[in-house]
C-alpha cells in the first residue's frame, strides 16, 4: 500500500524557507525544522531528504517565488532608469520595513555564509546572479535607447554595478543599515549614470 502523506510538502517547505532565511543554514538544526514544521524527521527525510537536500529546495524555492517575479517585472519594464529606481525603492522597503524586515536576502545570505561551497547550492547563487544582472542590463539598454544614460556610460558595465549594490543593500539591511543611507547611496549611483531624477 503506498505511502499517504498527511501534510502539505508545499506548505512545510515554505515554513523551512523562512526558517532558512532568517537564520541561515548554519544555525538552523533538523531540529529547528522539526519544531516549526510540526512534522517528524522521518516524513521530512522521505519527502525533502537530509538537512542539505532540504535546504537546496528552499533556496531554488526562494529564486522562483521571490527573486524571479521582480526581475522578470524590471527587465520588462520600458521606462528605463526610472524602473531601477522603483526595483531600488521596493528592495529597500522590503528589507527595511515588513514582515521581513532585516532579515536580508537568502541568496545574499548564502553568498555571505559557507553554505556556498555546495555545488549545487553555487549553481543557484549563480543563477540568480545572472538573473539579477541580465534583468539591470535590460534595464539600462532602455535607459541607454531614451538617451537617460550620461555620455560614455556602458550599460553593461553599469549592470555589474547595480548587481553588487543590489547584494550590499541586502546584507547591510541584514546587518542594521537605515533605510534613508541606502537611498541615499543608490541615489549617488544611479546619478553617476545620468539618471533624471538627480540632475
Amino acid at each position: 500500500m503506498p505511502d499517504v502523506k498527511h501534510f502539505d510538502p508545499d506548505t512545510a517547505l515554505e515554513t523551512v524557507v523562512r526558517l532558512f532565511w532568517r537564520q541561515g543554514v548554519a544555525s538552523t538544526g533538523i531540529q529547528d525544522i522539526v519544531a516549526a514544521t510540526g512534522l517528524n524527521r522521518s516524513s521530512l527525510y522521505a519527502t525533502f531528504g537530509g538537512k542539505q537536500e532540504l535546504y537546496l529546495a528552499a533556496l531554488r524555492r526562494y529564486l522562483e517565488q521571490r527573486s524571479q517575479p521582480m526581475f522578470r517585472r524590471l527587465a520588462e519594464d520600458e521606462r528605463g532608469l526610472s524602473a531601477v529606481a522603483e526595483f531600488f525603492d521596493g528592495l529597500i522597503e522590503a528589507r527595511c520595513s515588513g514582515e521581513y524586515a532585516r532579515w536580508g536576502c537568502m541568496v545574499s545570505n548564502a553568498h555571505a555564509g559557507a553554505d556556498q561551497g555546495d555545488r549545487d547550492v553555487r549553481a543557484v547563487l549563480d543563477q540568480h546572479h545572472q538573473e539579477l544582472r541580465d534583468a539591470m542590463y535590460a534595464a539600462l539598454v532602455t535607459a541607454e535607447a531614451e538617451g537617460e544614460l550620461a555620455a560614455g556610460a556602458d550599460p553593461a558595465a553599469a549592470a555589474d554595478l547595480l548587481t553588487l549594490l543590489a547584494y550590499g543593500v541586502n546584507l547591510r539591511s541584514r546587518a542594521g543599515a537605515d533605510a534613508r543611507a541606502l537611498r541615499r547611496t543608490v541615489t549617488a549611483a544611479l546619478a553617476s549614470l545620468g539618471h533624471p531624477a538627480a540632475a
